[in-house]
């Protein structure tokens, strides 16, 4: 006896595998990146002179800082802080939007650097990936808006979820705190969602049965595809005049004056 194949029994399995290896490259990805700081952070603990790779604004020696200042970090829970944003957004972005986030990445990374070159106090330095974080969660947060897919509103809102208050520390809140490298960051997150909103393809929309049936039943209404009047057979009689009459009386009783209202 033949049996009829269903293809689409392996499509849900399919999709749920790749799905699992976009996050875990993803995740992959920024714990690397992580790791990296862990390293750097190890070497500055040494005594080594880092100033020359942090920002210093409108100093042009501290633009070797765009380069460099990322992967500085002041103290342990500086560190620790931005480690933990990196996991969570870089994966979020990297899951949803691979191709995109790849080619956002130096734009962030940039636009971070330059935030505080521009915008930093003169004499003072900038370090961190806090700029990076913050055009990681401005990029998935825009790309939300312009897409509105499902899986896009999704990552959206989980952005906006753990790291919504970003959307005020782009502003002077704290001392100590450099809300330009955030600036930065958060503009060039913006640009690159922008830019970058079509580089990956949309996920396909669900369809309902009843999509289906719908089409079904206006094809075989309307074979031909043109938008005809139906027969005076299917139109629904509304009234039936009496017999002999071709009109409809409709009687109305006049109101008792009793039921009037008075004044």
């Amino acid at each position: 006896m033949d049996t009829p194949t269903l293809p689409e029994t392996g499509a849900a399995p399919a999709a749920n595998n790749s799905d699992r290896s976009r996050v875990l490259r993803a995740f992959n990805l920024s714990l690397g990146f992580v790791l990296l700081l862990v390293a750097v952070f190890a070497i500055q603990s040494t005594g080594w002179d880092w100033r020359g790779w942090a920002v210093a604004p409108l100093d042009a020696s501290g633009l070797w800082g765009l380069l460099g200042a990322p992967l500085l970090h002041g103290s342990v829970e500086h560190l620790g802080a931005n480690a933990v944003a990196l996991l969570i957004l870089g994966t979020l972005a990297g899951s949803v939007y691979p191709r995109a986030t790849l080619r956002a990445l130096p734009l962030l990374w940039l636009g971070s650097g330059l935030g505080a070159w521009l915008l930093g106090d003169i004499g003072s330095h900038h370090l961190g990936a806090s700029g990076v974080t913050h055009g990681l969660m401005f990029l998935v947060f825009v790309l939300g808006l312009l897409r509105r897919d499902r899986a896009a509103i999704a990552a959206g809102m989980i952005a906006f979820l753990f790291y919504g208050s970003m959307l005020m520390t782009v502003l002077p809140h704290e001392p100590g705190v450099s809300w330009q490298s955030h600036m930065g960051g958060a503009a060039a997150g913006v640009i690159a969602a922008l830019l970058f909103r079509h580089a990956d393809p949309m996920a396909p929309r669900k369809r309902y049965s009843w999509e289906d049936e719908e089409e079904l039943a206006d094809a075989e209404a309307q074979p031909d595809g043109e938008l005809e009047p139906p027969s005076p057979g299917q139109v629904p009689v509304l009234w039936q005049p009496r017999e002999g009459r071709d009109y409809v009386v409709l009687p109305f009783r006049p109101r008792d004056r009793q039921d009037l209202p008075r004044e």
